[in-house]
This record gives structure tokens, sequence and C-alpha cells, in this order.
């Protein structure tokens, strides 16, 4: 792999650059997920993208992207987290449906979400866990029932990313009453406020609602609503879930950031800390550099033809276990005051360094639990036989 950018690579970055100096709001938005104030304000930011054509810069012209490649989108990535621009509220759609809908979606369906997905319009939910689940996703019961040219769709999800606020959801539903496991399983769209539809707010452990329930009695929506085949839901999902374990969900420059932060936050208290503390920053840096090169590799095999497949678990594992590794430096290094929450008076920047340990142990659990992975990388990687 060849290592230096071209000119226009370099091009591409200062015009990046450029637009995220002019239009990254100079003070933080309030979290998306503590209020609907502070998810329409991560909206609007949405549509500031999507006036400047960075909604999605890979997506084709005509959904609102530029037409771009992986590489470039990397370039993208590591622009706007150096300029700290918000969160993408809109991640489950841009980054998780969106690269699905554009492989297996007709062309109906890709004009139909895809420029409302790019500009914010719509934001999207993940509902695919289930209470008696857990993380084999092929046990989901929940069901959807044809009728005529509809669907009824009936059932229970829970840990829905966004779901309280979010405007639809794309679920997986089970079209054939007599399949088991991963056999007669539909992916399905459906709007939340959709009549029969009961969005219940889960408290995270700080506080804020990043998940939520979601009931679902004899909600109707049209058969056009279904992605692919029925009952070719497993294979779709098992697409998705490649994206969001292996490239897209978590960007390299997102880890690379905070490795920086770790290292300044280490040498405004160098002499204040265990001469060991200094070997988990390092091995965070260097961490953080190594996924960032994984990627790379990954993304320029993408764009030579290739496809991610189980490898895609081994990613996962990676970036989540590096997430803890590396709050858990920053919070040795601060001390008591690492337990102040970002509202404190007293905590300045160190609260951030807490809300974002909290969030790093939901790391190996969301995208499929890291056992899971484990399973995964043992039976189809290393061709282990089963216990």
């Amino acid at each position: 792999m060849d290592l230096h950018y071209t000119d226009e690579q370099e091009a591409f970055r200062q015009e990046v650059r450029t637009w995220m100096e002019a239009n990254v709001p100079s003070a933080p938005l309030p979290s998306f997920d503590l209020s609907r104030e502070g998810f329409e304000a991560h909206r609007a930011w949405e549509r500031t993208l999507s006036e400047g054509q960075w909604g999605m810069v890979t997506w084709p012209k005509r959904y609102g992207g530029r037409g771009l490649d992986l590489i470039q989108w990397l370039i993208f990535e590591e622009e706007y987290y150096r300029a700290q621009a918000p969160l993408r509220v809109n991640q489950n759609g841009i980054f998780l449906l969106g690269p699905t809908l554009m492989e297996y979606g007709t062309d109906e369906q890709k004009a139909r979400f895809l420029t409302a997905m790019a500009c914010g319009d719509e934001i999207w939910a993940q509902a695919w866990s289930e209470p008696q689940a857990g993380s084999d996703l092929a046990a989901v019961s929940s069901s959807a029932t044809r009728d005529g040219d509809d669907y009824l769709l009936k059932g229970h999800k829970i840990w829905s990313s966004r779901a309280v606020y979010a405007d639809w959801a794309f679920g997986l539903f089970r079209t054939d009453p007599q399949s088991e496991r991963h056999k007669g399983l539909s992916l399905i769209f459906f709007p939340l406020d959709a009549p029969g539809v009961r969005v219940q707010p889960i408290p995270q452990i700080d506080g804020e609602t990043g998940f939520a329930e979601i009931f679902l009695e004899d909600v109707r929506v049209p058969a056009f609503n279904r992605l692919g085949g029925e009952g070719e839901g497993w294979s779709i999902c098992m697409a998705t879930a490649g994206f969001e374990r292996g490239l897209m969900l978590r960007s390299p420059a997102r880890f690379q950031v905070a490795a920086r932060k770790l290292v300044d936050l280490y040498k405004a208290h160098e002499n204040e800390v265990e001469p060991c503390v200094q070997a988990a920053v390092l091995q965070s840096w260097m961490d953080a550099e190594a996924y960032a090169l994984s990627v790379y590799a990954t993304a320029s095999r993408l764009e030579a033809g290739e496809r991610i497949g189980a490898e895609a678990s081994t990613n996962k594992i990676f970036w989540s276990e590096m997430d803890i590794a590396m709050h858990r430096s920053a919070l040795s290094i601060l001390g008591a005051r690492a337990e102040l929450l970002h509202s404190a008076p007293a905590a300045g920047d160190v609260g951030r360094w807490l809300d974002g340990y909290f969030f790093s142990l939901a790391g190996p659990i969301y995208a499929g639990s890291n056992e899971i992975q484990r399973n995964i990388i043992a039976e189809r990687m290393l061709s282990l036989p089963r216990a």
C-alpha cells in the first residue's frame, strides 16, 4: 500500500479543512441524546453539511453526495475530527443503512430514502436487538405478516440507537412464521410515528437516552419498505454488520484525535503520574495509528473490488478494546478529578474523559458483542470446530 497522498488528495484535504474552519460551530452543540433541542441542533448541522455536499461524500451526486472514493472519505473524516465538528446524529443511516441500501435497494428505494438521509430530513434508528435474543440476532421473533401490498409489524425491539427522537427505524422481522434461526427473516423500514408504534426511552449510565425500546402492535407499512427479497434479511443484515464493524461506523480519525488529546493530557501531568502510565499512553498512540493503517488497507481492498468478510470482527474487537484502554489511561492520569462529570463547575475538560469512558464501555457490546465476534473469528477465519 502506498502511504503517500496524491496532489489531488492533498487538494481535497485543503478544501475540506477550509470549509470546516468556516462552518463548524464555535461552541459544542447540546447532546443529541439529552433533549429534543440537542437532537434538532444536530439535525440542523446535518443540513449544513448537506448544503456543502458533505453529507456523505462517497454517495453519488444524485443522492446528495460527491461520488468520491473511500480514501477521500477517510481524508474527510480526518479533517472532520480535526475540526472538532459535531458528532453525526444520523450515523445509523449514513454509515450503516445507507451503504446497505446502495447495494441492495431498488432505484426507487434509493431515490426515496438516500437523499432525505444525506441531508438530515430523516434521521434513522437501528432496531435489531430484542429482549429474548440478546446478541443472537438469528433469534429475533418480531414478525411481519403480509397483508396485500403491506406488512403488519408486531414485536418488541430493545437497545435501539437514536430511537427516542429519530424519524425512521430499520428492523429485522420474521416474515415466515414457520422459519427458524437465520431463515425467513426480512429487513423492513418503518416510521417511528406510525400508528401502533410506541417508543420507550432507556436512560444510560450518564442519564442520557441514546437507546430506546420499541413496541410494535400491528404497524402497517408498505411492502415497498422491505429491503431485498422476502427472507433475504439475514444476508443483508450481515452486510450492514460488516459496515458497522469493519469500516464506516468508527473511522480511525476518531481514535487518532483521542490519542493526541491523551498525549497532551499526559504531558500536562507527566510529573504527577506513575511511570507505567507512559507505556499505556504510548500503546494507545500506536494502537490508534495501527488501526488507521488497517482501515486504509481495507478501504484500498474495497476500492479494488473486494468485500469485507469475517475479518470485520477483528476490527470491531480492536477498536472497542482500544477505546476502553485509551480512556482508562486518561482517568488514571486525572486521578480523583476523573470522577467529575462534565457538568461539574470544577470539571473543565476533565468530564469529557469520563463521558468518553462511560461510552467506551458499551463498545464491546454494541455492533455484536465481542464474545460473538470471537466466535465468528474462530469459526469463519480459523475454521475451528464448535465446542
